[in-house]
């Protein structure tokens, strides 16, 4: 009997040896996968742009490239106004002033085959905040607030032996939520980060929109859209900065237990930014929940 009793044991400690191996490989790849990843994914600079497909679908100039669509839309609207403007002379319908429709389509041609170069501000603008906040953290914490510094501290918080990982105690639990947390990360921000190429490959068509006041709807959208994707970029810093403000300490759980909010608040930080001023999710979760109400 106590001979059963003992091989039932070591067969469940080698189950529970083997699972804690397993996902402790898992993890560290996941650590060591994520390290640039995740900086590269969440704060977005000008090497956006950097992307040679990206310049040729765009265009190089107004002869070219998506450029060269909207411009000849542009130019389908000229001559929608211009049946227009003679059927209202005919009707006797108000349409606008001639002269009013020539600037507005002159300055918003300029706009449209500048528009290249906006998004290029935008991004640069909302890139130099999020370098202002982190360099602010940086100089206090005198420490780099970054995804890969963060791995780090949290590995030393919530693991008690860095070679080892048990995923039934506390410090395990911690540790595996920290990376579903990571992949959760990884999968939103490349989200926004391809949302973000296409906003701007579509940015021209989104300013020919206001030449007509019935489509202005389109624009706003658009804006909308690409300001809320675009400032979840300081959101994120600031919770970077409050994250690296907790103590790390291995033996403070409470500190442990602020990481993970800290945690799901990267992860709703779309959430929050969407509550203030709109835009889209790119949480995967309420996607895929969305989705799936959709097949049903």
């Amino acid at each position: 009997m106590e001979e059963t009793i003992s091989n039932s044991a070591n067969i469940s400690q080698i189950i529970i040896d083997t699972i804690n191996t397993l996902l402790s490989t898992l993890f560290s790849s996941i650590d060591n996968s994520v390290y640039d990843l995740l900086d590269k994914l969440a704060f977005i600079n000008i090497n956006i742009f950097d992307d040679s497909l990206l310049e040729k679908l765009f265009g190089y100039n107004s002869s070219n490239g998506i450029l060269i669509i909207a411009n000849s839309l542009l130019f389908a609207v000229c001559l929608y106004y211009c049946f227009k403007l003679l059927y209202a002379h005919l009707t006797g319908i108000s349409i606008d002033n001639p002269y009013q429709f020539i600037f507005k389509l002159l300055i918003f041609g300029c706009i449209i085959n500048a528009s290249y170069f906006i998004c290029e501000f935008f991004i640069y603008f909302t890139s130099l905040i999020s370098d202002a906040i982190l360099g602010v953290g940086k100089f206090v914490l005198n420490e780099d607030i970054t995804f890969s510094n963060l791995i780090q501290n949290l590995n030393s918080s919530i693991s008690v032996d860095t070679t080892t990982l048990n995923v039934f105690s506390f410090d395990g639990l911690l540790k595996s939520l920290c990376s579903i947390s990571f992949i959760n990360l990884i999968l939103s921000y490349s989200l926004r980060y391809i949302m973000i190429k296409v906003l701007i490959l579509i940015t021209p068509f989104a300013i020919l929109t206001l030449i007509n006041s019935s489509t202005a709807w389109f624009f706003k959208a658009w804006l909308k859209i690409f300001l809320s994707l675009l400032f979840i970029q300081p959101f994120i810093s600031i919770i970077l900065l409050i994250f690296f403000s907790l103590d790390f300490s291995s033996s403070n759980i409470t500190s442990k237990i602020l990481c993970i909010g800290a945690m799901y608040a990267l992860i709703k930080s779309n959430s929050y930014v969407q509550h203030f001023i709109g835009g889209i999710s790119t949480s995967v979760y309420t996607n895929m929940k969305s989705l799936r109400t959709k097949f049903r």
